[in-house]
């Protein structure tokens, strides 16, 4: 053993091999089924390729096309502060940041426990929780307001902007949403050239499951490789609806459809950003609703991270959601799993922490539970060290039989590596009780309820305050 060494977990679900195979069955599908594309630019791009164009829309894919793409993706993806050249998340090897989701259509409200629509204070007190919590790594719309008086997938993006200095990942409608999120996004980095070398944005946009890249999708696709700005490209689908039931099927087909859009996505710009991986979720055959957290979930998620490293990619992600429809016992069980889950297998780029009831419903107490939870899944993570300051020889010689460690500098100057709960009970029931006996729902909303009250982000420059403005306003 080395003088200094540390063991970390280890856990792998593929061998190359199986890599290899899952690669090679999406190349089939690729090669025999195709793609469809509507999107007049991206036809015009594969035209000049290797691709074989049948029926007008129908691409089929020759492996050598995909294998050039690959190769031009960069295997790096630095997501920024805000206006800031540091990187706060650093989406490479197994490296996992986590963020909240986007766009649900309710909200749970830690004030009243009453589920309802969204208003523009209800989605700024949610980026200022973002923005407060330490192991939320980058930001979401979160919610569809009720209340925008402009366009509102621009003014969440703006929202977000002035509400947190956190990386933004962002979802549009269209093409023209997404260049004057860019064009906000520029006005607070500085300009577009410090925009493209310290990104604080990247779009998340879906294929069209099965085997349909839509013309919107693809237009901002393509307009984020043209500014040369991350994008993920990711397949949110349903096991057993739009994609084959079992686990291996979804992932070759889902992978099918990402290999097509980075074909495109390196035509258009060799080198630009791209983050791969789908979101593949069950389908409950009682209900039909789409499972967010279940065994099968989690494990695709790591069958996408083990791709995603397989291609030298950034990978996507998801966890801290649940299916339960309010915050409760099930709900955390759901996303501690989840966390859990993402943090072994390296899901770089991990979102939707806070979603409840498949997507719907959004829980900013949920975000604040499961910012403990991920602490305390990256300290097992970490590991133990293993070396002669660790392993305590002279001290435990000088303890000897029958001593004990409690006044040893050796504890004094290494106690502190040990996690330390910030709202996790570890009083003993008579103190617990004499201070009040608050169970850790109550304590979760509450300091969900104070960061909302008197969490203040930094501002924005006030020349970007005016161009946001301006931009909406041409909405």
């Amino acid at each position: 053993m080395k003088e200094m060494d540390v063991a970390l977990p280890q856990f792998s679900l593929f061998t190359r091999e199986v890599c290899e195979r899952i690669h090679n069955a999406s190349l089939e599908i690729l090669r025999k089924t195709g793609v469809r594309f509507f999107s007049q630019e991206a036809l015009d791009l594969l035209r000049k390729s290797d691709a074989v164009l049948i029926d007008g829309d129908l691409v089929k894919f020759q492996p050598g096309i995909v294998e050039w793409a690959l190769a031009q993706a960069p295997s790096r993806v630095p997501l920024c502060g805000r206006g800031s050249a540091e990187v706060v998340a650093p989406l490479e090897g197994r490296t996992c940041c986590f963020g909240t989701g986007s766009d649900t259509l309710t909200y749970l409200d830690p004030r009243t426990d009453q589920i309802r629509t969204w208003t523009k204070a209800d989605v700024i007190d949610c980026y200022h929780v973002a923005d407060a919590l330490p192991e939320i790594q980058f930001c979401m719309s979160s919610g569809i307001p009720s209340d925008s008086k402009y366009n509102t997938y621009r003014t969440q993006f703006a929202l977000m902007l002035e509400n947190t200095t956190k990386p933004i990942v962002f979802v549009c409608d269209d093409k023209a949403d997404c260049e004057a999120n860019i064009a906000m996004a520029a006005a607070a980095a500085g300009g577009m050239e410090a925009l493209r070398l310290n990104p604080n944005l990247l779009l998340y946009s879906e294929p069209s499951s099965p085997l349909r890249q839509s013309t919107t999708a693809t237009e901002k696709l393509l307009l984020m490789a043209e500014t040369g700005l991350p994008v993920v490209h990711a397949p949110g689908v349903l096991m057993g609806g739009t994609v084959p039931v079992t686990l291996a099927g979804a992932l070759a087909l889902c992978n099918a459809e990402i290999l097509s859009a980075i074909v495109i996505h390196q035509l258009k710009r060799p080198g630009a950003p791209f983050v791969y991986g789908p979101s593949i979720c069950p389908m409950d055959m009682r209900t039909s609703i789409c499972v967010y957290e279940s065994p099968e979930r989690v494990l695709q998620a790591t069958a996408c991270a083990e791709m995603g490293r397989y291609y030298g990619l950034p990978n996507w992600g998801l966890a801290g959601a649940a299916n339960s429809c309010v915050f409760d016992e099930q709900a955390v069980a759901e996303a501690t799993f989840s966390i859990f889950g993402a943090l072994i297998s390296g899901n770089n780029l991990t979102h939707d922490v806070g979603m409840l009831d498949s997507g719907t419903t959004f829980s900013p107490e949920l975000v604040v539970f499961s910012d403990e939870a991920i602490a305390m899944c990256r300290q097992f993570m970490a590991g133990m060290v293993i070396d002669s300051e660790s392993l305590a020889l002279d001290v435990i010689d000088q303890v000897g039989p029958g001593g004990n460690f409690l006044d040893a500098d050796h504890t004094v100057a290494n106690f502190r590596r040990m996690w330390m709960p910030t709202m996790f009970n570890r009083m003993p029931g008579h103190q617990w009780k004499a201070e009040g006996s608050k169970r850790s729902g109550q304590l979760i909303k509450e300091k969900t309820i104070s960061i909302m009250e008197t969490h203040k982000p930094a501002p924005l420059p006030s020349a970007a305050y005016d161009e946001i403005e301006r931009i909406l306003k041409t909405s």
